[in-house]
């Protein structure tokens, strides 16, 4: 940091995520009979204290009154203040120990328990200008210091008068009091730490406002740990993503929007413009034209099993990563699965319509069990495998085709043709994928190999049975019946009406795309994906991803990473390096994987970069993208 630049710091709200002194009452009143009264009342008059509505020393007075604190809880509150420093000041703390010299903290708190928390990062007690409590002889806190200036109103800016300090003054905090020092005319910028508080009264005032650490040295083209503030990374969340993965991304610290329903190609190509990572789920279609208008996308995750409502061509050039959770909602499709073959074989689902409307139709005709039933799977992946380990331990007889080489699980039977698997089975479920090949892998021919009353199940993709030929089979009574998760156009939304030629067909279950809707399944996918991105963008693994080259490396410490991705031509690597050498630079460590189209290289290396390194890297010929990681 050039030294002509000093930063006055706050304490409560900016350097620690709480205001100590609410922390203080929780531990001083945990007996009194009173203590959420009185702790609403200590809040209310920090609040009030802080958007300058209250004078700040009658709400130094009025709290420490409602406190009755004494030393030793003292101790205790910094104890319980040590874990709650702000995350953008313990990513930096390299940075604050640095540049100790050009720190001060500035405070309305108290010098008592903010030395103890700051000094742990480097800052010198003699940079620390706080008020101090008065103590009795039995250790309780009877007053505060009159006599020091930070008790009265205005005592910041009387502070940093005082010190007569050399250079440029920035001031970072959350308070009015903070403000107060750049409209005294003391400091040259007032940024406005909104990552644990934001108070309107006060970013209204402000030259900059800060979310982090991070964004305020990376405006100041300060070194750091990390090459981009992540307050500055834009998420967009669509289709009611769960709450979990979007408060995981916002514990990251990204900026995260979040819209409930899909938007349209139109919409999403203006919408993307800004956005750096996107998630989706089944219903939104990420197209070249959205893609196109994406220039700052890093990152897609698919908040699914599949991925074909993505281009991952065009991903793949643009140089996106795709991740999706190939895994998460696996048993809560198997269960579905299961349950509609009994539900079909025992024409539950009729016989309930009709208890409905007041007819009793107790019969066993067309009713049987699924023991000893020939159960045919198409696609044995993940969920086509688990079906057929769950539905072999119910008794039926499993068979299986897919166009890949899978090993058979249990006692399951692998056939080498669908056609031969429609003429074997007793009951037929779909578990493929969607590209476009599987358009109508199931059409009227198909069909008319089945047995004459068997089943049929699509938890897969809604273009993989032809809708009309499927109705047709049920309606002559080909088929006894069907259950149907998925259609080959869906509404948008829960507010949009859902419209099929197959409403009101016999025996057939039709359900709104909820295969993976189970409360399990939406929070383990919430976990999995953002977790992926978020290592992806941390570390530079793209272990998992869909479209790139599969590469899994740690957190590397006291070393800066270098992430180039380029299409698979021979000589870049080389080239890389050539470059690293004439710079004089040493590489720790160095990892590259390919795929037909791309090669992901991971350099690790040993020292500080010059901004020339970077403009070099990106200029080799084939480059897709480059970036700096730490």
């Amino acid at each position: 940091m050039p030294h002509n630049k000093k930063f006055i710091i706050d304490f409560d709200s900016t350097f620690t995520q709480v205001e100590a002194l609410d922390v203080l009452g929780e531990i001083s009143l945990k007996n009194d009979p009173k203590r959420n009264e009185k702790l609403k009342a200590i809040k209310d008059i920090t609040d009030m204290g802080m958007d300058g509505s209250l004078n700040f020393r009658e709400s130094l007075e009025r709290r420490l009154a409602i406190l009755e604190a004494s030393k030793s809880q003292i101790t205790e509150l910094i104890d319980a203040l040590k874990p709650k420093v702000s995350k953008s000041f313990k990513r930096n703390k390299e940075f604050l120990h640095e540049h100790a010299d050009d720190i001060i903290i500035i405070s309305n708190g108290f010098r008592d328990f903010i030395t103890p928390i700051v000094s742990e990062y480097g800052i010198k007690p003699e940079n620390v200008y706080a008020n101090e409590f008065i103590y009795n002889d039995s250790g309780k806190i009877v007053d505060f210091n009159r006599d020091n200036v930070l008790s009265n109103n205005g005592g910041k800016s009387e502070t940093i008068k005082r010190l007569n300090l050399e250079g440029d003054i920035y001031v970072i905090g959350d308070g009015y009091t903070d403000y107060e020092i750049k409209a005294s005319g003391l400091a040259n910028k007032f940024y406005a730490f909104t990552e644990n508080v934001e108070r309107a009264k006060v970013t209204a005032k402000a030259d900059h406002i800060a979310p982090s650490l991070d964004e305020i040295l990376y405006v100041n083209k300060m070194n750091k740990k990390f090459s981009y503030p992540k307050s500055r990374i834009n998420v967009l969340l669509l289709e009611n993503v769960h709450p979990i993965g979007i408060e995981l991304m916002k514990h990251e610290g990204y900026n995260v929007e979040v819209i409930s329903s899909a938007l349209s190609e139109d919409e999403l190509a203006e919408k993307i413009k800004n956005v750096s990572i996107l998630g989706i789920r089944s219903k939104t279609n990420v197209t070249k034209k959205v893609l196109e208008n994406a220039n700052r996308l890093i990152s897609i995750g698919a908040f699914c099993i599949g991925t074909n409502q993505i281009d991952l061509e065009t991903c793949t050039e643009k140089g996106i990563a795709v991740f999706n959770a190939p895994f998460s909602n696996t048993r809560s499709v198997v269960e579905m699965a299961i349950a509609e073959i009994i539900f079909l074989m025992r024409n539950f689902h009729d016989k309930s319509l009709g208890m409905h409307q007041g007819k009793w139709d107790k019969s066993a005709s067309g009713s049987f069990e699924i023991r000893g039933k020939k159960l045919g799977i198409i696609g044995y992946g993940n969920i086509g495998a688990q079906l057929s380990v769950l539905a072999e331990n119910m008794g039926m007889d499993v068979y299986y085709y897919d166009v890949i080489e899978k090993l058979a699980l249990g006692n399951a039977t692998k056939l080498d043709s669908l056609d031969e698997l429609l003429l074997t089975c007793d009951v037929i479920s779909l578990h493929v994928d969607g590209r476009k090949e599987n358009k109508n892998l199931i059409n009227e021919s198909k069909i008319a190999l089945m047995k004459k009353g068997a089943y049929l199940l699509n938890l897969s993709r809604g273009h993989v049975v032809d809708i009309k030929a499927l109705k047709n089979a049920l309606e002559s009574g080909h088929l006894a019946g069907a259950a149907v998760d998925v259609f080959p156009e869906e509404p948008k939304n829960n507010d949009e009406p859902f419209v099929s030629e197959l409403v009101g067909t016999r025996n057939t279950i039709l359900t709104p795309h909820i295969g993976g809707s189970t409360l399990e399944a939406q929070q383990n996918i919430a976990r999995f994906v953002p977790g992926k991105i978020m290592d992806y963008i941390n570390t530079g693994n793209t272990f998992n991803s869909v479209n790139f080259p599969n590469i899994q490396l740690p957190f590397l410490q006291n070393a800066h990473r270098l992430i180039h991705l380029h299409h698979n031509e021979p000589g870049v690597l080389a080239k890389i390096n050539q470059c690293l050498a004439k710079h004089e630079i040493n590489i720790v460590g160095q990892y590259l994987k390919t795929n037909e189209k791309i090669g992901y290289v991971i350099t690790d290396i040993d020292k500080a970069y010059s901004p020339e390194i970077i403009d070099v890297m990106k200029k080799i010929p084939g480059t897709i993208r480059f970036r700096v990681l730490y």
